[in-house]
């Protein structure tokens, strides 16, 4: 493909890998940038690049340790800006702070709001993300939003593997939505688990609305975090007669306790992407599987250079 070199891709610490990845995809090298950290843990950034007039993109997903790769992003933003970037877009693959979208309760701050002010304040002038917690987040930017979905990688996958009786379970009643899709899209039927929260970091699967006896199914959420919904309900689904069973999500955070979880609980095969890089100890999970975003992102990133439509990407689902 003909990319022209007014196009610049930089990295931020967070997954050199995945923007690796991006730029091969788009036959590019990845934008030279130097970044270090003072004596004291301030971060500094330096532009090895002349981005002048330049179509300019960033990709850093903000997760752990979220803070600090946060900053970074907003200090590449920055310099871009001081460094007379034409426009510059943020990749956040995977958006930190995405599930604090509302005040359920008095005297708690909506993070989400904040740090899509920040973004926007340090220099982007557009946002290329993954499947944030609720779609609705991208009316908390005041500038332009591609939302994409893992589920153009994910479907793709699983459509592979033609998996025969399959239900497609929904691992709470708020995802009911995206497993009504993928149940779509394999044909499959759809179930629901009844939770209770029993803590912050423990849930408890109570029933299952749907028929899973004797059938494959597939958990699919947007995000693995303590992994305490998947399990809980992949051990109710086992107990109801399931055969196989594989969880899939876009984002595979495993904080806490999910991996010792997700190495016990009774699941065949647990499909994520590479919004986040696996880490060492998650890559010791055998029945773990991650699928690259590179070339969705790369697509995403060569339309809105060429002005062309990025919402046609999903035509492919």
């Amino acid at each position: 493909m003909f990319l022209n070199d007014n196009l610049k891709i930089f990295s931020g610490s967070s997954n050199p890998g995945l923007t690796s990845a991006v730029c091969k995809y788009l036959r590019l090298p990845v934008g030279g940038a130097k970044i270090q950290k003072f004596p004291d843990g301030e971060n500094s950034l330096k532009l090895e690049d002349d981005v002048r007039g330049r179509d300019c993109f960033v990709v850093q997903s903000t997760c752990r340790p979220v803070d600090q790769h946060l900053m970074e992003l907003l200090i590449y933003l920055d310099c871009l800006r001081r460094a007379s970037a034409q426009r510059i877009t943020a990749v956040i693959p995977y958006f930190g702070y995405a599930r604090q979208d509302r005040k359920d309760e008095g005297r708690v701050p909506i993070t989400a709001k904040l740090v899509a002010n920040i973004v926007t304040a340090a220099g982007a002038d557009r946002v290329l993300t993954i499947d944030m917690h609720a779609a609705q987040l991208q009316g908390f930017f005041d500038i332009p939003v591609d939302h994409l979905t893992g589920e153009l990688v994910l479907s793709d996958y699983f459509r592979a593997k033609r998996l025969s009786n399959l239900t497609v379970v929904s691992p709470d009643v708020g995802n009911i939505k995206m497993a009504s899709r993928y149940a779509g899209h394999f044909g499959g039927d759809l179930a629901i688990i009844h939770k209770k929260r029993v803590s912050g970091s423990e849930v408890e699967a109570k029933e299952i609305i749907g028929e899973v006896e004797g059938r494959n199914v597939l958990m699919c959420d947007d995000i693995i975090a303590t992994a305490g919904t998947v399990c809980s309900a992949a051990n109710l689904i086992k107990d109801r007669g399931a055969k196989k069973i594989y969880i899939c999500a876009t984002h595979g955070v495993f904080a806490g306790q999910a991996l010792e979880r997700l190495s016990q609980a009774p699941v065949d095969e647990i499909v994520v992407t590479d919004t986040i890089p696996l880490t060492e100890e998650a890559s010791k999970v055998g029945n773990i599987k991650v699928l690259s975003v590179a070339a969705m992102l790369g697509e995403a990133i060569k339309r809105t250079h060429r002005n062309e439509s990025v919402s046609s990407l999903f035509n492919a689902i």
